[in-house]
């Protein structure tokens, strides 16, 4: 066929396959309009599904008379004006294509009020055809109907899937944006029948039940609340604990300056940061938010404003990485549960100045606290450990058993003293105020973890020659990246030499993956450096197989302990990091309070 200009119609109908997917699309393009203009309360009402109609009504700043027409009208926007505003945009909506691609693929109405307007006006948009204004009764904002989706499509209406299906799809979408905005209110009503409604969270009691309406109870139970901030970024946001991890990553959102997005940059840093507690397969649950300068970040880089570009990836998935690891390592054992949360929403936002980490735990969280002195000594250990590196066995040693004999103090230490242990699994231990139960198997696994891997770190990962160097052919491209890394590779027990444009030489391997296969090893690595400029599969297996020494070296079910044993384990537990869970995400210890004892004995009724 000859070349030639497509229809305008058909121009709005094909971006309208990019923007708009199914009813659910619709709603998030009007809702982010909505939040853009500053709305607090918005009003969703479906029928069908959304296919026959999707209204969402706002009480936001709304459009004037003269500029209801040409809001429909493809790349019309009051949101940016010139190319710098395009690199520094902070408004959810931008482009100027939603609403003409709704009113190409569906029928539409608008009606609009301004605050400083007497009356409403509406225009109609049916296949893409926009009507004059004429007046209409309406509060002050904005409310925009789309009826019979696809009505035009027929061959995109097939693809919208049931009535139950599209609005449950609707109803996620809505709650995602809902999650984003405490401080506006939102509702949903399918046909006659109230989904929900979102009173606005102005407290951190009302955003904990909004959240907790959303991902669940035991969300917000097992959840933990942090702050972290640099001159560039701050993140925060709701981690959950290890012990709640999920077998599907269905309890995971992101939102970076308050947009909803996915980007495996970002995903990669949280599952790295969970590494040392999650295992086969487990999934973490979170509710993430970045902020960062808007110029740092190019959020036209998809159709749907899902996906973004980081200008330095690198230095984002760092900051991501380390203090979702800094904050999982200080939930430690070294307090017990506490019910609280921070007072108002006010307090949720930290004073740079006074420290640049807030933790605040919410329920089944841990509280920090340090462990009073006269507690740190460690009794006398008698579990051997082997190092499968090295071959050598040895023990651990500490301090006289007599020190680790409750003293007589006024404060009792966080995981209290050791009471007797139970069928030679379980310490039992009395707190300050209930009981404490220890897996000591679980529990003295984590500590011999972490004492294996701080020694480990202690400097330059030891490596071990081949006796026959392994030449391994690569594309050039990939050879020479190794070239370029071959200083950090080997800073992690991995040596590495090129010897031509498509071939390097594997010289050594760290010493605790001596068994393991260096090609493999070298792809995984190489896998990692082309995807995030950095690499962290060693540091990884390495972990692995720690964990395993740890785990074969941990004390076993039925060994007896003594008092001062227990104790002793006790308060290596206080002091080390990650302590409430195994290395394959078990919790290590519960806690009975006295209030809930007397409850199962019916004490004060």
């Amino acid at each position: 066929m000859p070349i030639r200009i497509l229809p305008d119609q058909l121009i709005h109908q094909i971006a309208a396959g990019e923007v708009v997917e199914r009813p659910a699309s619709v709603i998030k393009e009007l809702v982010e309009n909505s939040l853009d203009a500053g709305a607090t309360r918005i009003e969703v009402d479906v029928d069908e599904g959304g296919v026959k109609l999707c209204r969402v009504q706002d009480n936001g700043s709304g459009i004037a008379r003269d500029e209801l027409a040409l809001a429909i009208t493809r790349h019309a926007t009051s949101k940016i004006a010139d190319i710098d505003d395009l690199e520094r945009v902070m408004t959810l909506g931008f482009r100027g294509e939603a609403l003409p691609s709704m009113a190409s693929v569906s029928r539409m109405r608008v009606t609009s009020r301004t605050r400083e307007s007497e009356y409403a006006y509406a225009v109609n948009a049916d296949n893409g055809t926009i009507s004059e204004p004429v007046p209409a009764a309406a509060p002050a904002g904005t409310t925009v109907e789309v009826r019979d989706l696809f009505f035009n499509v027929p061959a995109r209406r097939k693809f919208l899937r049931a009535e139950r299906t599209e609005l449950q799809h609707l109803t996620r979408q809505l709650e995602r944006l809902a999650l984003s905005r405490f401080d506006v209110s939102f509702s949903l009503t399918a046909g006659k029948r109230n989904v929900f409604s979102y009173p606005v969270a102005e407290t951190a009691e009302q955003q904990g039940q909004r959240i907790a309406e959303i991902m669940g109870d035991d969300f917000m139970s097992h959840s933990l609340y942090f702050e972290h901030a640099t001159e560039s970024m701050k993140l925060r946001g709701w981690l959950c604990l290890p012990t709640f991890a999920r077998s599907q990553p269905d309890l995971q959102y992101w939102y970076l300056n308050g947009r909803t997005m996915r980007d495996r940059t970002l995903g990669n840093a949280v599952r790295l940061g969970y590494q040392d507690v999650l295992y086969g397969g487990r999934h973490p649950a979170y509710l993430l938010f970045l902020d960062m300068q808007p110029g740092q970040v190019d959020v036209n880089a998809h159709p749907a404003k899902l996906e973004v570009r980081f200008r330095d990836g690198r230095q984002v998935h760092d900051f991501v990485f380390h203090t979702i690891k800094r904050v999982l390592s200080d939930t430690h054992a070294g307090a017990l549960p506490v019910h609280a949360m921070p007072a108002s929403a006010d307090s949720l936002v930290s004073d740079k100045s006074a420290t640049e980490n807030t933790y605040w735990p919410v329920q089944g969280a841990l509280q920090q606290r340090e462990v009073p002195v006269e507690y740190r000594q460690q009794a006398k250990w008698n579990f051997a450990v082997r190092d499968e590196a090295t071959g050598t066995s040895g023990t651990v040693t500490e301090h006289d058993p007599a020190s680790i004999e409750a003293p007589v103090h006024s404060e009792i230490p966080p995981l209290g003293f050791a009471l007797a242990q139970l069928h030679g699994v379980y310490i039992l231990a009395q707190v300050k105020d209930g009981l404490l139960l220890v897996d000591m198997h679980a529990a003295h696994e984590r500590t011999t973890y972490e004492r294996l891997k701080v020694a480990h770190s202690e400097g330059r990962v030891p490596s071990q020659p081949l006796l026959v160097p392994i030449a391994v052919t690569l594309p050039a491209n990939d050879a020479a990246l190794i070239e370029d890394s071959i200083e950090v590779l080997a800073r992690v027990g991995l040596e590495v030499e090129r010897r031509g444009p498509g071939s390097v030489l594997i010289r050594a391997v760290p010493v605790l993956l001596g068994r393991w296969d260096a090609n493999d090893l070298l792809t995984q690595v190489l896998a990692d450096l082309r995807e995030h400029g950095s690499s962290q599969h060693i540091e990884r297996s390495i972990d692995e197989v720690i964990g395993s020494l740890s785990c074969h070296s941990a004390v076993r079910a039925n060994r007896n302990l003594s008092i001062p044993e227990m104790n002793a384990l006790l308060r290596e537990m206080e002091r080390t990091v990650r302590s409430d869970q195994c290395v394959h995400g078990r919790p290590t210890w519960t806690a009975i309070s006295m209030s809930e004892l007397d409850r199962l004995f019916l004490r004060g009724r």
